[in-house]
């Protein structure tokens, strides 16, 4: 799994027991790996289909810079089926896991569209992005 974005854990974040509200977390998730699928497929025009069980392992506080790492699942032809893994960058304690969550790539009008890894393998995929990410640097 490679980790690709982080967030500092501020006072504004916290529930009334002082750890991370747990609202908070999956809202930076589903922004987080939204961006993570998009790019996968080629699309900002994607959407959330679906979160799997989500299990909180650990709190995170105040002060905490959470690492947020994902990996690509699944590949159909409208849709990308990620994993995510949260975890505290100074210690790599794991905060959060979600096994599946769904994006589906969306045309103009709204409607699922195929997107650049459909028919593709996981191999091919993770081929194809470690291509792009060595082009874009």
């Amino acid at each position: 799994m490679k980790y690709y974005s982080r967030h500092f854990v501020k006072p504004g974040d916290l529930n009334p027991a002082q750890r991370l509200f747990g609202g908070q977390l999956l809202a930076w998730i589903d922004e987080e790996a939204a961006i993570f699928a998009g790019c996968q497929m080629g699309t900002a025009m994607v959407v959330t289909k679906l979160m799997s069980e989500i299990d909180f392992v650990s709190s995170a506080f105040c002060g905490d810079v959470l690492e947020f790492g994902f990996e690509v699942v699944d590949i159909g032809r409208s849709s990308i089926t990620v994993r995510c893994e949260v975890r505290k960058k100074q210690t790599r304690e794991l905060i959060l896991q979600v096994e599946r969550i769904v994006f589906v790539a969306l045309d103009s009008e709204g409607k699922p569209t195929s997107h650049n890894k459909a028919g593709m393998t996981l191999e091919e995929a993770r081929l194809a992005t470690e291509r792009e990410q060595r082009l874009a640097s």
